[in-house]
């Protein structure tokens, strides 16, 4: 059955290579289902994949080849809460590559232009404590999130 909400992302020609990008750095993801234009297509290739549904981490998805008519900004992204420094490091490289870019605070751009957010769960256990307005200044001078520099922060 499928998921009665789902986040819709508008890509050019894009969505399947992006949906098998994104299942691949995510356990419990995969690519569902592969909709594809009509033979009476108009505005894109008949045959060609119109529509991918996914899931990321078990929450559903949806990628749609719409056009060039809207672009992917920061006002969306997928935030992630990652488990450890090697987490956040694998998926924070794996998303820069091949023409994505760093943001700041744990931001990031990957190639398809998603925005994502890898947030290791100890930085938000820092940034709620008494220890907070010590950890917030060291956060704002990183991109990719340091838990061991968020962490001395908290200490000092």
């Amino acid at each position: 059955m499928s998921a009665k909400v789902k986040t819709c992302l508008w890509f050019d020609t894009q969505a399947l290579p992006a949906a098998e990008f994104y299942c691949s750095l995510l356990p419990d993801s995969e690519i569902t289902e592969v909709g594809r234009y009509p033979e009476s297509a108009t505005m894109a290739e008949p045959g060609s994949v119109l529509m991918v549904e996914f899931t990321l981490a078990g929450t559903p998805y949806q990628a749609l080849n719409g056009g060039p008519h809207y672009q992917l900004s920061e006002a969306v992204s997928i935030s992630v809460r990652t488990q450890d420094q090697e987490e956040t490091d694998r998926l924070w490289n794996a998303l820069i590559a091949e023409g994505g870019a760093e943001s700041q605070c744990g931001w990031c751009k990957d190639r398809f232009g998603l925005s994502w957010q890898i947030v290791p769960q100890r930085s938000a256990e820092l940034l709620s404590g008494p220890q907070a307005q010590k950890v917030w200044p060291a956060l704002m001078t990183m991109r990719r999130i340091d838990i061991a520099a968020l962490e001395a922060a908290a200490a000092a």
